[in-house]
């Protein structure tokens, strides 16, 4: 597997105005033998697409959703039933109401009072930008 590693000039002798990430190839003997029967590629380049900010709220939104979780199902993370808040799904609804519904019907399984997580929710994610995938220009 290629390993990241920091250019030497940085994202401005590039030309580019984000920031740029790197691989190298690894060093020879260490590739699998797939890897030697196709083409060799000796470098390539990721282009940073998203906000840096926008990811790290993401982050610490979805950390806050499992403590929440944890404390809601009074249980470790581990043993959380299977439920997935896609916040991006939530961005996408027209209103508040429509969002808690959605959030409340995913916690149908749970027997705590989910009123105040849904609304903390809610609050959190409002002014947030959803994280699709970048289109190709």
């Amino acid at each position: 597997m290629a390993a990241p590693c920091s250019p030497e000039s940085g994202p401005a002798a590039t030309g580019g105005t984000g920031p740029r990430v790197y691989f190298q190839s690894p060093p020879a003997g260490e590739t699998g033998a797939e890897e030697e029967e196709g083409p060799v590629r000796r470098q390539g380049r990721v282009t940073v697409k998203y906000d840096r900010k926008e990811l790290r709220k993401r982050l610490h939104l979805e950390e806050w959703i499992l403590e929440q979780l944890t404390v809601l199902y009074d249980c470790q993370e581990e043993e959380i039933p299977e439920l997935e808040i896609d916040v991006d799904e939530l961005l996408d609804m027209e209103s508040d109401e429509a969002r808690s519904a959605r959030v409340k019907e995913l916690l149908v399984d749970c027997y705590k009072p989910t009123e105040v997580f849904v609304a903390d929710l809610l609050d959190k994610i409002r002014g947030m930008q959803k994280l699709s995938t970048p289109q190709k220009k």
